[in-house]
């Protein structure tokens, strides 16, 4: 970082109370996060509710997912650029537009386009750590990008049961509102508390980069995400993979060609930030796995001698803990990491997720098995999800946190995107009739738990190939 640059920040981090700096983008993360489990408690009805087919209605989740896979390493950057301030303020906007057009519809059109800006929210998390990184000293970065990695499991912990018990309670428009409204709280926080940028970094936007980047991705997760309902062989499903793998494959070399490329896949290719990548994916597979199979195994009927019977609201109070165990011990995240450095806390981390599914196999007979499992992955996920946007930040330039981070963020979803095909193809394949209503056997979950412990082996594994790294108050690529 230059001494103009170094000038910069400090005058930057003076310029607002660092505790509203991050409690303001924490909430905006939470926001983000709650979109994904926002329509959750209406997935059932939705055909009924939109009149539409049930293989229609499945949009409504997938194409959240899709936007925010394509949008979260575009949103960044554009952070990296234009101002990671400026970029959250408009990610924002987006999340109330799309919520108001949700809320306004009662067809399934205006429902998918109201999900599809919704999902671009997500990007707001890596651009939020990215403006931390400008702002904060290193002894309380590690602590509040912790905070910040938490919200993305937190938001949709709590959101859970909230979204339930509005669901239940009130008009299924009433969802789009709330969202709407904390889309608005978030934005006008943004305005009066963060401050505008003094870091970015030169050149254009790579629009033929952005436009193949989100046709390569779009392939891909198509395929991760609704292969199991289209068939794994069908030609469609062979056309998104294949096609998706042939772009990304032309993108890539055009990315190395390029003078202003969208992302610099040199950067991308330094084993820190390489290995920390594609562990990321095993980290979203295992969070994921856990958010498919869990409620699933707490409100199936008692009568399919897995299940425990509780309603939405009940199991999703069952889940919630995790989330909030993952923003409680942020402060040790952080302390942790400055003591002993991020990619140990990353292995200690991916290891707690493995202990928890190893023990949820072994033991499952009792709701409070559910529970510990849970708060043990609410535990690993919070470690890991902390160690990685570190790793990331001390491996690359500061003008490129915003597209690094986001670059994460993206190998996360597809994580979370091929859990959830995944496990739903092994759930719905593995089921029995009961009362008329098929259900998932315990032998299915069985090859959950064992899918989600492989993936977070594999992530175990890649830990340890990544390099050790200096402490922040060494490091120079950090703010000092």
């Amino acid at each position: 970082m230059g001494e103009n640059d170094e000038r910069a920040r400090r005058r930057l981090s003076r310029s607002s109370p660092k505790w509203a700096i991050v409690a303001v983008l924490a909430f905006a993360g939470l926001c983000s996060s709650f979109m994904f489990t926002l329509v959750v408690p209406l997935q059932a009805e939705l055909p009924h509710l939109l009149n539409a087919s049930r293989e229609d209605t499945t949009w409504v989740v997938t194409i959240t997912l899709l936007v925010a896979a394509v949008a979260t390493p575009i949103s960044g950057r554009l952070g990296d650029m234009y101002g990671k301030r400026r970029v959250i303020i408009v990610l924002l906007a987006l999340l109330i537009v799309g919520s108001t057009i949700a809320a306004l519809s009662g067809s399934i059109v205006g429902v998918i386009i109201g999900r599809a800006l919704q999902g671009a929210v997500t990007g707001v998390v890596p651009l939020g750590i990215a403006v931390m990184r400008d702002t904060l000293p290193p002894e309380r970065l590690g602590t509040a990008v912790a905070l910040m990695s938490a919200t993305m499991g937190v938001g949709g912990a709590i959101g859970m049961p909230v979204a339930a018990i509005l669901a239940e309670n009130a008009d299924w428009h009433w969802l789009f509102w709330l969202a709407a409204a904390l889309g608005a709280i978030g934005l006008l926080l943004v305005v009066v508390t963060v401050p505008e940028d003094v870091l970015r970094s030169s050149g254009r936007l790579d629009v033929i980069g952005a436009i193949g980047l989100a046709i390569g991705l779009t392939g891909i997760l198509l395929f991760v995400s609704r292969g199991a309902e289209w068939g794994w062989t069908a030609p469609l499903t062979l056309t998104c993979v294949i096609g998706g793998i042939m772009v990304l494959l032309v993108w890539g070399w055009y990315q190395l060609r390029t003078k202003d490329p969208l992302l610099d896949l040199r950067v991308a290719a330094r084993p820190a930030v390489l290995f920390t990548n594609i562990a990321a994916i095993g980290m979203g597979f295992a969070l994921f796995a856990s958010n498919v199979t869990f409620p699933q195994l707490l409100e199936m009927p008692v009568g399919s001698g897995s299940g425990f019977g509780l309603d939405m609201v009940g199991a999703s109070l069952i889940i919630m803990p995790a989330g909030l165990v993952m923003m409680v011990i942020s402060p040790l995240s952080g302390w942790l990491e400055r003591t002993v450095g991020p990619r140990p806390l990353f292995t200690v981390g991916a290891v707690a997720i493995v202990l928890a599914y190893v023990f949820v196999l072994l033991w499952s007979s009792e709701v409070w098995h559910i529970f510990v499992a849970n708060l043990l992955i609410g535990v690993g996920i919070g470690f890991t999800f902390a160690a990685m946007p570190m790793i990331i930040m001390r491996s690359v330039p500061a003008n490129e946190t915003g597209a690094s981070n986001g670059l994460n963020a993206l190998f996360r979803s597809v994580g979370t995107s091929s859990a959830s095909a995944v496990m739903g193809g092994v759930l719905a394949a593995m089921s029995v009739t009961v009362d008329g209503v098929a259900v998932p056997t315990r032998a299915a979950f069985d090859v959950c738990f064992w899918l989600a412990i492989v993936a977070g082996a594999v992530a175990v594994v890649l830990s340890l190939f990544i390099p050790r790294q200096r402490s922040a108050e060494q490091h120079p690529s950090l703010p000092s």
